[in-house]
Order: C-alpha cells, then structure tokens, then sequence
C-alpha cells in the first residue's frame, strides 16, 4: 500500500519586546547569568498581578495580519495548568479559545510548485523556563538532578498554528524557512533558532495515498534547525509506514529527536487539551480589539517577501528564480538592494551574491550579515571588472581573499598585483611566442578547427598569470593567427 504523510506544525517564536509580557523585567536575556532577570510576577509570588504588555499583542496582531488572518474583536487570556519545574507559577498564562488571529494562510514554493498552507490561530503567551538537565543523555528522564533559570520566563512568545495542510518534511522546511523569513522582515523576532527564539513542534500521521481518513498523530518536540525538522520528519515518516505495515499500530505519544542518532522516541503519552484545564485569567480582564488599531497596524506593515519579490522582479528586470533567492532572506535581499545604490547593474551583483558569495557563506557557515564582504566591497569589485582593471577570473581570486580578511578589492590587487594586463604590445610579444612554440596547433586552426583558439588563449593566461585581458587576447591572437 502506497501511504502519505499529513503533517501540521506548531511555531513558537519569542517577540523583540523590551520587557516581559506581564511585568517589567527585560525580555533580553539570552546569555545573562542564570535568575537575575525575575521579579515577584514573573516567578509568580503570591500576591503578585500581571500586567499585559501592549507592544506584544501590537507585535501579535502584526505577525497575524502578515499571515492573512481574521482579528476577532474579542480575545482573552486562559490559564493553562500543568506542573513542570520550568513553570514557576505551575500555570502558564496563554490564550485558548479567544486567539488574536484565525483562519490564515501562507503560501509556499517546493520544486517549482506553490503549496497554501492554512493558518489555525496565531496566539498569544509568556514563555517557560530553562532547565539544564545534568549527568546522563542531558534529557530529563536519565539526569542526576536539573538546573533552572528563569530568565526566560515570561517573555512574551507567539504560538502559530497550522492545519494539517502539510504533506512532506521538504514542504515543512520550506514553510518555516518562509514563516522565519516573514517574522524578521516584520521586526518582532530575531529567530535565533540556536538560542531558541524560534522552535518547532511537529505532528505527524500517516495514512493511505488519496484517503481523507487521518490516522493516529504522534508529536516531535523542540525541533531547533530547519535540518533537525526535516530530518525528524522523515524519520518518523519511515518509522510509522513500517508499524503499519508490519499489522503494528501507532501510538499518540509525544516524541524527542535525537539529532546525534537521528531517531525519534518517546517522551510521554500526549496531552488532550482537557488535561490542561484552561481557565479565564482571572487577574486579567479580557480585551476587545477596535478596527481603528488594527487598520493603523495594517497600513503600518512593511513590505514582506512576497511583494519584494514581485517589486525584484519588475523593478530590476530579475529572474523570478534569482528574484526568490535574493528575498529568501531579509539580509540577503537588504544587501542587494544597497549595491543597487551604487552600482547600475542588477543582474551582474545578482550574479555575483547567488554564486561566488552563497558558495563561500555555504563553506563558511555564515550568513550574509555575518561575513567580511559588504555591499561597499561587492560593488568596488564590480567597478574594478568593467574598467577592465581585473578579469573576471582575478576577479574571483580578490573575491577569497576580502572574504577572508575583509580588505577591500582594490588594496588587494595592489598588494598582490593582481592588476590585469591591458597594454597591448606586451600582449602581442606574448602571442608571437604562444605561437611560435606551437606550429602544429597554429596549422589546425588555419585548417578550420577554430576550437584550437581555447588553446592558445588557455597558453597567454598562463604565461601572464592569468592577468591577461582575456577578450583583448582573443582579439589579437585571431588577427596574428590569420596573418
């Protein structure tokens, strides 16, 4: 039996706010040390009261609106109980059946083909705890005892949603790599997915090709990489086929990846939503949400990868593949778009950003932002190619080298010499030499087989170093070999 698998996700992305959701202390704590940033409200002292942070649902309602979905007038926010040593108050303050934003879309791009992906709720809560799990696997159930820091608690986190539109784990990479790149075009989230800014939690089934049947669910946890997602998935996939098809069942459980081993296994029987217990907060009173805001924010919102895309495309006179790529991340579509301030041609610096420089970012493990080259030594390099100082192919020699030292590309072929050889009577003395040392090769091109001219062209560059004008010599090695 041929089987397909029905995959739904749940983002969790921590908001750029500068203080926690319902009380003062800062929201930016990544690296501090471990319980300074608390406070009574935030540890869930008794007597202590929240207070909701108005940034945070603006920041929400911002995220809900890029995703196309409806704002009820209404919301409110729930106490969702469970007891877990990373929850201070043994409560966490969430949202349940009043989200801020339903019944969304985003539309995806996989091998060519554009994919909707609906939206269930995009919601609204304070985040958890960490803990540090020591002796063992790291993992809870096999520590000697666990760390905490509350640091974290608190911060304002937004929970997206999807509906299990979902059907492969290249599809779900493809939408958090879409989602991701939306929130920071939006500016309410880093997404650091290593600090955990962004996480994932996958629900998966399987069942058979074309059916409208979904068959028993299981949920992998804290997926932090777009690999880890992708990998966990396909995992999971293989492992739920073979249960079935050995007359097994699946059991709804909730799961753990293990990236090292890349397998999944089991971390607890999944909760219902019963289990929880949700209740109206009753320290906060609910809120409604008036048109004239929502519009403002509407109006306020900043062009997002879609529309850049489209703008690329006809502004730029850009491919729509090379006009995806640039805006597949804000980064790399910003330091696009400052080249353009100072260089005139798109598809040269397009060229240049989607092959010599993702290359060497792929290598290095970095991202656009984060290495040495800038939009001032991509274009200074450009410039240097069209008054024909540099080849193309010295050209890729200065780009290594400002790549790993951050010199610019002029005080580079200075240092190295790297000028290209433009004078033509030193060329032409060169030639007459390429051309007296190979008469066999000069008697084949005179019988017709133009291919040979590689040939020669291949000896100049050799010769000089590779810093001969290479049209220059094409030119002048066709007029000496026809003399």
């Amino acid at each position: 039996m041929e089987y397909e698998s029905v995959i739904g996700l749940e983002i969790h992305t921590e908001l750029l706010t500068k203080s926690k959701m319902f009380c003062g202390c800062s929201a930016r704590t990544f690296g501090a040390k471990p319980n300074t940033f608390t406070c009574p409200v935030c540890l869930g002292l008794p007597g202590s009261l929240p207070v909701i942070n108005e940034k945070a649902i603006e920041y929400t309602l911002k995220i809900a609106l890029a995703l196309n979905c409806s704002i009820p007038e209404f919301t409110q926010f729930h106490r969702k109980n469970y007891f877990y040593p990373d929850m201070p108050k043994n409560y966490q303050i969430s949202q349940y059946d009043f989200p801020l934003g339903v019944e969304g879309f985003l539309n995806i791009e996989v091998d060519g083909k554009t994919r909707r992906i609906g939206i269930i709720r995009v919601h609204l809560e304070e985040d958890t705890g960490k803990l540090i799990h020591i002796g063992g696997t790291g993992r809870i159930a096999e520590a000697d005892y666990s760390l905490v820091d509350f640091n974290r608690a608190g911060i304002p986190l937004v929970e997206i949603v999807t509906k299990p539109d979902i059907r492969t784990p290249e599809e779900a990479k493809a939408f958090m790599q879409e989602l991701r790149n939306i929130l920071l075009h939006l500016g309410v989230s880093d997404c650091n997915m290593e600090e955990g800014s962004l996480r994932c939690d996958a629900n998966i089934s399987i069942r058979p090709k074309n059916s409208n049947l979904l068959g028993t669910k299981t949920e992998i946890k804290n997926l932090n990489s777009f690999r880890a997602l992708q990998r966990g998935l396909a995992y999971e996939i293989e492992r739920q086929i073979s249960l079935l098809q050995s007359g097994a069942q699946v059991t709804q459980e909730t799961r753990h990846f293990d990236a090292a081993k890349n397998i999944t296994t089991v971390l607890r029987t999944k909760e219902e939503a019963h289990d929880y217990r949700y209740f109206p907060e009753p320290d906060l009173v609910p809120m409604e949400i008036s048109r004239d805001w929502i519009n403002e924010i509407k109006e306020k919102l900043p062009e997002l990868p879609e529309q850049r895309r489209k703008r690329f495309i006809e502004t730029y006179s850009l491919s729509e593949y090379d006009a995806r790529i640039l805006t597949s991340s804000k980064a790399m579509g910003d330091f696009f778009e400052e080249c353009m301030k100072s260089y005139s041609n798109p598809k040269s610096v397009a060229n240049w950003i989607l092959g010599e420089m993702s290359a060497a970012l792929n290598e290095a493990n970095l991202g656009i932002d984060e290495c040495a080259v800038t939009p001032k030594h991509l274009v200074e390099l450009l410039k240097l190619i069209d008054k024909g100082i540099i080849s193309g192919k010295i050209a890729k020699a200065v780009f290594s080298e400002m790549f790993e030292t951050g010199k610019l590309p002029q005080i580079i072929v200075e240092e190295k010499g790297m000028v290209q050889i433009s004078d033509q009577d030193a060329l032409v003395k060169i030639i007459e030499q390429v051309i007296a040392e190979n008469p066999s090769q000069v008697e084949e091109y005179k019988s017709g087989k133009e291919k040979v001219l590689g040939f020669f062209v291949g000896q100049v560059m050799r010769l000089t170093l590779g810093k001969a004008n290479p049209q220059l010599v094409n030119e002048l090695l066709r007029k000496k070999l026809s003399s």
